[in-house]
C-alpha cells in the first residue's frame, strides 16, 4: 500500500493507535480515513478497519458489506488478495446475528478466494477458522485425532508439525486428502512413532476417505 495515500496513511496510524490500546483514538482516525476517501479503493480500506471498530453486529455487518461492495467496483489486482477475509468478516457477522445460512455461504467463498491470499501464517489462519466453521477440519479421522493427542502429551513437536496444518486446515478437497496423507506417510516413514502411535498411524491412512464428511457445498 501508499504510504502517501492519505487514506492508507490515517489507517496505518489507526492500526498503531488500536495496538497500543487507544481504541478511540483508532476509531477516530479510520472515519477519518473513510471521509478522507475519494475513490471505492480508498472507501473499500477505510470501510474495512472502521466495521472492526463498530458496537453492534449490525453495524460491524453494514461495514463489512460496505467494503465488499467497494471492493467488487474496483475490481482489479489492488483487491484480489482482501476477498478471503472480507467474506470471513462477513460470515462472522451473520453469525453473530444468528443467520447461519448466510454465513455459511461466505464461509465457502472464504473459501473459494484462500489462494489469493499472501501464503503464510495470516493465510493458514483463515484456512483453519474457515475449515473449523464448515466442519471439514479434522480430516474426520478418529485414529488421527486419537494419535495427535498422544503426541501433545509427549510433546513430539516433529510429528505434530507435518499433520496439524493439512489435518486442522482441511477443506474437503481431493487436494486436502492428498496433502493430509503425504504428511501421515512422511511420519510413517521417520519410523519414530511407538508402537501403539504406529498402528494409530496406519488405521489413519484409509478413515478420512471413509468417514462421513460434512459436505463443504
Amino acid at each position: 500500500m501508499d504510504l502517501d495515500d492519505p487514506v492508507v496513511r490515517l489507517c496505518a496510524e489507526g492500526m498503531q493507535a488500536e495496538a497500543a490500546g487507544r481504541s478511540d483514538e483508532a476509531h477516530a482516525l479510520f472515519r477519518q480515513a473513510w471521509d478522507a476517501a475519494t475513490d471505492d479503493y480508498g472507501a473499500c480500506v477505510a470501510a474495512h478497519y472502521l466495521a472492526r471498530h463498530q458496537k453492534t453486529p449490525e453495524d460491524v455487518l453494514r461495514w463489512n458489506q460496505e467494503c465488499l461492495e467497494r471492493a467488487d467496483r474496483v475490481g482489479d489486482e489492488r483487491v484480489r488478495g482482501f476477498y478471503p477475509s472480507l467474506h470471513l468478516n462477513l460470515a462472522r457477522a451473520h453469525d453473530e446475528l444468528g443467520d447461519g445460512t448466510r454465513a455459511r455461504e461466505h464461509y465457502r467463498h472464504a473459501a473459494d478466494r484462500l489462494e489469493d491470499a499472501p501464503a503464510g501464517p495470516y493465510r493458514d489462519g483463515m484456512r483453519f477458522t474457515v475449515a473449523a466453521a464448515l466442519g471439514t477440519g479434522g480430516s474426520g479421522s478418529d485414529a488421527l485425532a486419537e494419535l495427535l493427542g498422544k503426541l501433545c502429551e509427549r510433546k513430539d513437536f516433529r510429528a505434530l508439525g507435518l499433520l496439524l496444518p493439512p489435518y486442522l486446515g482441511d477443506l474437503g478437497t481431493a487436494e486436502d486428502r492428498t496433502a493430509l496423507l503425504t504428511a501421515v506417510q512422511m511420519v510413517r516413514l521417520s519410523a519414530s512413532l511407538p508402537e501403539d502411535e504406529a498402528a494409530l498411524l496406519d488405521r489413519a491412512m484409509g478413515e478420512p476417505a471413509q468417514a462421513g464428511r460434512p459436505a463443504p457445498a
